[in-house]
């Protein structure tokens, strides 16, 4: 995307990219750290976060797999409904996992 058709509507950045990198290196470690000997499933709730999980995907130092899942609230508004409907469902059964959810918004 070309980020100089986004800058005219960006009041200000909150978090330069050095400072999301260096954030996404910590998690990694600590990730990496904490499932030491497991294989975690990390989740993205599509779209907002899959960016985001395949820098992470990048940073761990350990076997892990991905899956995806596509959930609304919001049909077709601005504000949630408070009804969750699941658009795409996981591929694979999770029960008894390591799963880390990643996203992007959370209500």
């Amino acid at each position: 995307m070309n980020m100089a058709l986004l800058d005219k509507d960006m009041e200000k950045i909150l978090f330069d990219e050095a400072a999301i990198q260096a954030r996404i290196d910590a998690l990694g470690e600590e990730i990496t750290r904490d499932y030491v000997g497991k294989e975690p499933i990390l989740i993205s709730v599509l779209r907002g976060s899959y960016m985001f999980m395949a820098d992470l995907t990048r940073k761990l130092d350990l076997a892990c797999t991905v899956d995806f899942m596509a959930i609304s609230s919001y049909g077709s508004g601005t504000s949630s409904s408070g009804q969750v409907r699941i658009i795409k469902d996981l591929s694979d059964d999770i029960e008894g996992k390591d799963i880390l959810v990643v996203e992007d918004i959370l209500d």
